[in-house]
């Protein structure tokens, strides 16, 4: 389970700041290693692999967003959330 309001504490600019695309994809990126786990236990829960594909491609494409609007903030978010190794 994850704790959203950790996340929102951590990236966002303030407590409720629960919008924000640095925000957004922090709690992805959480849902989709939390389906990793379980994706690595039920190899063939074909059902969660699409949402996790869903989910992936929905991070993708914020961090594309967000790589177009500020360079800075995107290297500092990948950093913090250990991404691109």
């Amino acid at each position: 389970m994850i704790d959203k309001l950790k996340i929102i504490k951590n990236f966002g600019n303030s407590i409720n700041d629960c919008g924000s695309t640095g925000v957004q994809i922090a709690i992805l990126t959480e849902r989709i290693n939390v389906l990793t786990g379980h994706l690595n236990i039920y190899k063939k829960d074909y059902h969660s692999k699409r949402g996790l594909l869903k989910l992936v491609g929905q991070r993708r494409s914020l961090l594309t967003y967000i790589k177009k609007k500020n360079l800075n903030k995107y290297r500092e978010l990948i950093s913090r959330l250990g991404l691109r190794k």
